[in-house]
């Protein structure tokens, strides 16, 4: 199982978390009462799933009476973006989102398989960053992110077919914007953002 997964789908469909995240993080898991168990299960209308990109995983073996390390080792898993010295996909601007659409299929049909076929999901994020030291014209020109979006959709559409119950889909974002770790040297507009005057100029994307 996914471990970021069952940190927040196991309670909202079981009401606790999976026995694997309580063996690994031990005493720093907290533990439900009845009563809360009961009350967070099903506890919700939708299920949101932002996807940007996957990566390979290859578990480390964890040792049983090790003490508690921190939530950034948990999962016991070397996570990585290429196999082989293949990379899973083309990287997108120079950031850490390296495309993978076939990714965003598999992420809904597990969701399916493993929680339940009547889940009503939205992706709820899903976009392509380009480098913002571009010129305008070429920042505009953006055929890299309509074929971003082109190829989730088709993905997100053999979902759909094959009985996912995904209700809509939003693109991230309708403008470029500071992002925590890039600042503003990458965009994931529809519209360019000109950060001097705030100018917002459509994209081909947008179009």
């Amino acid at each position: 199982m996914d471990f970021e997964l069952g940190w927040f789908m196991e309670p909202l469909m079981h009401g606790e978390y999976p026995e694997s995240m309580r063996r690994l993080v031990k005493d720093r898991l907290p533990v439900f009462t009845p009563e809360q168990n009961e009350l967070v299960k099903g506890s919700f209308d939708f299920i949101g799933i932002n996807y940007y990109t996957s990566r390979y995983a290859k578990s480390i073996p964890s040792t049983p009476n090790a003490a508690p390390a921190s939530c950034l080792v948990d999962p016991n898993v070397n996570a990585t973006v290429d196999k082989d010295g293949v990379l899973i996909g083309p990287n997108a601007g120079g950031n850490v989102i390296y495309v993978y659409p076939e990714g965003l299929y598999k992420l809904l049909t597990f969701m399916k398989k493993n929680y339940s076929k009547n889940l009503t999901i939205y992706i709820t994020e899903n976009g392509y960053p380009e480098k913002s030291n571009m010129s305008i014209s070429e920042e505009l020109k953006d055929q890299s992110r309509i074929e971003f979006v082109q190829k989730h959709l088709h993905q997100l559409q053999i979902a759909i077919k094959n009985g996912v119950n995904v209700k809509g889909y939003f693109y991230y974002s309708l403008l470029d914007s500071l992002e925590w770790g890039d600042a503003s040297t990458v965009g994931f507009g529809l519209y360019h953002v000109d950060f001097k005057n705030f100018t917002r100029t459509s994209k081909e994307s947008a179009k």
